[in-house]
């Protein structure tokens, strides 16, 4: 369905709702003063880090965009394995701002962002290519997508941390299962003896659910939709275990078929 894939316009108005309700329930979250400094689901954040962190990220947006409008010149993208330490230095940078002063700061430049991402035409959305700090020109969809996987992901980290049962939201899940296959080539990092791999990923329920065939090794990930069964592996998931695995937040998933190909294949990438 056009209104579930993100990279089509058809899609914007229910991206947008997306976000601003995963966004919502991060800013409760994040308002809270016995969390500000609990800890989360992300190794050395605390909820602080977290706001932090998006503060840092929205705004690097904003000179992106800038740059795309005007046609300045921005640097070179530093790529994503640069991206471990350069967010951890940009979310903790922020550390000094008070609860009140951080999260008003986030809300200002959330509301900013979701006005600039309103007014995206048609051809905008998917032709209109803004420089990334990490991952160079990408289409304007990536950034509304971006919010949404910080907004829903980090929620949850968010939550995790109190220790209570909890999940990911369906409506985020399903919009987010597509860029999750983009999230593992982003993030392959296979050992130059690594064996190549073929391995099928099926997702069950939801609005993007199908089968998609990889291949995986040394020279990286790639992938295509089709039927897996004569693969030598396959995963199945739901929306929200997809995407919480593919982030590292959980092993998640049935395996069927060759469990060392699977295991193999789970353990090719690094964390963002």
């Amino acid at each position: 369905m056009s209104t579930w894939d993100a990279t089509t316009y058809e899609a914007k108005d229910n991206l947008l709702r997306v976000v601003r309700g995963e966004a919502e329930r991060f800013f409760a979250l994040a308002s809270d003063p016995a969390r500000w400094t609990a800890p989360t689901a992300c190794p050395e954040w605390e909820v602080r880090d977290l706001v932090g962190h998006l503060i840092d990220v929205t705004e690097s947006y904003f000179v992106s965009f800038d740059a795309a409008r005007s046609g300045g010149q921005v640097p070179d993208a530093l790529g994503t394995q640069a991206m471990q330490t350069g967010l951890d230095d940009g979310a903790k940078a922020l550390r000094p701002l008070s609860q009140e002063e951080a999260v008003g700061r986030l809300r200002g430049d959330f509301a900013k962002l979701m006005e600039m991402c309103e007014a995206l035409g048609p051809d905008e959305w998917s032709g209109f290519l803004v420089p990334h700090k990490y991952m160079g020109p990408l289409p304007a969809y990536f950034y509304p997508t971006f919010q949404l996987m910080d907004y829903g992901v980090h929620s949850w980290d968010i939550r995790q941390g109190t220790g209570q049962a909890h999940g990911l939201s369906a409506d985020a899940a399903d919009l987010l299962v597509p860029f999750m296959f983009i999230l593992w080539q982003a993030t392959t990092n296979p050992p130059v003896e690594a064996e190549k791999c073929q391995i099928g990923v099926r997702v069950n329920g939801g609005n993007n659910a199908g089968s998609w065939r990889i291949s995986a090794g040394p020279s990286g990930m790639s992938y295509e939709p089709g039927s897996v069964d004569d693969l030598p592996a396959a995963l199945d998931f739901d929306p929200g275990s997809f995407v919480l695995t593919t982030f590292g937040r959980s092993n998640s998933g049935t395996i069927s078929g060759d469990m060392a190909v699977a295991e193999r294949y789970l353990n090719l990438f690094f964390r963002i």
